[in-house]
């Protein structure tokens, strides 16, 4: 395996605070005093709201995250040059084992973190548009904090569009079929991430579509829940045959994490709170893989909207509630930058999900979705770049 890998390393920046006007020259009468300045604390608080905004309530999936910037916040993933990376051999990751350890509970205080394989470092890829930057958002279908070693779920991407001035949120199909790496045959792009972590999971993303994304941020589903309770719940319009379905993940919670969730009374429109909404978000017997990722970016959008009509104050106490349930490889300058983006562009967001209608076929045996490949990709570049 290839040694000649580059960690990537967080990086740290000054932001200057102000002391109060006392005899400084422009306190003189006739001239307008200066601005105070906030504190570097408040200010990347504010900015990391906005983050949240965008991410929070995706991570249908498992794992908890810790975003502190002022502590050991940052998960550190190698990355190494695409033209010095090595790849397995084909067929060498057919007999893996795709079973977990679930012996510790998220209800004894654990969780679940990121899975990170140096065997797999995540392949340096440049950005195709420095005014577009695509970040995966993602969580795990474990159901303990030991069960590290699972299938992704819940994957999506956000893109940060400056040049349609919008976000776009874009959900990839777990069961879509894919070339993972040290795979003799076709695989569930799930699968990746069981296989190499997360730069696997990465790699294979960037390989088969043609993106570039290099930072991520994962959440589990019971964070997320958390996340959705600090703001007092969040509204939704419930179809009457999605109660019964959500109803059953409250109860598969419930003997979980040993709660006591109550149970939705009734269809329409309703505040649900952290657990129910994420009890909703997973159905997937109802209907189809297709409309449970509709309702993730559903969840999505509806705690952006719920964040963004918060005052300042209640908005900083949120971040500072739920510091600490998720991770990211995103340094200090990275969620500055992305969480100016997600101020500028929040106003405005698109959906789309891979594979498109009409550009795949299923295959049965196993259930997996088979990609128009030439097709899908010059359909999503053009919707992610506006390329044709």
């Amino acid at each position: 395996m290839n040694n000649n890998r580059r960690l990537s390393e967080p990086n740290n920046i000054r932001i200057a605070s102000s002391n109060r006007n006392t005899g400084s020259a422009s306190a003189v009468p006739g001239i307008y005093p200066s601005k105070p300045k906030r504190s570097k604390k408040k200010i990347i608080i504010r900015i990391m709201v906005y983050i949240l905004i965008g991410i929070l309530g995706i991570g249908v999936g498992s794992i908890k995250y810790g975003l502190d910037i002022f502590g050991p916040t940052f998960v550190q993933t190698p990355f190494v040059n695409a033209d010095d990376y090595k790849p397995i051999d084909i067929g060498s990751l057919d007999n893996y084992d795709l079973d977990g350890n679930t012996s510790s509970s998220w209800m004894d205080g654990g969780h679940t973190s990121v899975f990170v394989d140096e065997n797999f470092p995540i392949k340096e890829v440049k950005q195709k548009d420095k005014d577009v930057e695509n970040i995966l958002v993602f969580g795990i279908d474990s159901r303990g904090s030991d069960d590290i070693k699972c299938r992704a779920d819940a994957i999506m991407i956000v893109c940060l569009d400056h040049n349609s001035k919008e976000i776009k949120l874009i959900s990839l199909m777990r069961d879509t079929g894919v070339t993972i790496e040290g795979r003799s045959s076709l695989d569930k792009l799930g699968h990746s991430y069981s296989y190499g972590g997360v730069g696997l999971l990465i790699n294979t993303i960037n390989d088969n579509f043609g993106l570039d994304i290099q930072r991520f941020i994962m959440l589990d589903f019971n964070s997320s829940a958390q996340v959705i309770d600090k703001i007092d719940g969040i509204e939704l319009d419930i179809k009457i045959e999605e109660v019964k379905y959500a109803n059953q993940n409250i109860d598969e919670q419930n003997v979980l994490l040993g709660t006591s969730i109550p149970y939705l009374t009734h269809a329409g429109y309703q505040t649900l709170t952290g657990s129910q909404a994420v009890a909703w978000a997973r159905i997937r017997h109802s209907d189809s893989d297709f409309v449970r990722t509709s309702r993730q970016r559903i969840l999505v959008s509806a705690l952006m909207q719920k964040v963004a009509s918060l005052d300042r104050a209640k908005q900083l106490a949120i971040l500072e509630d739920v510091a600490g349930l998720f991770e990211t490889n995103m340094n200090s300058i990275d969620l500055i930058r992305v969480g100016t983006s997600g101020t500028e562009l929040i106003k405005n967001m698109s959906e789309y999900r891979v594979p498109q209608d009409g550009l795949y076929t299923v295959q049965q045996n196993p259930w997996m979705m088979v990609v128009d490949w030439e097709s899908q990709i010059a359909a999503l570049h053009e919707y992610i770049w506006g390329e044709s």
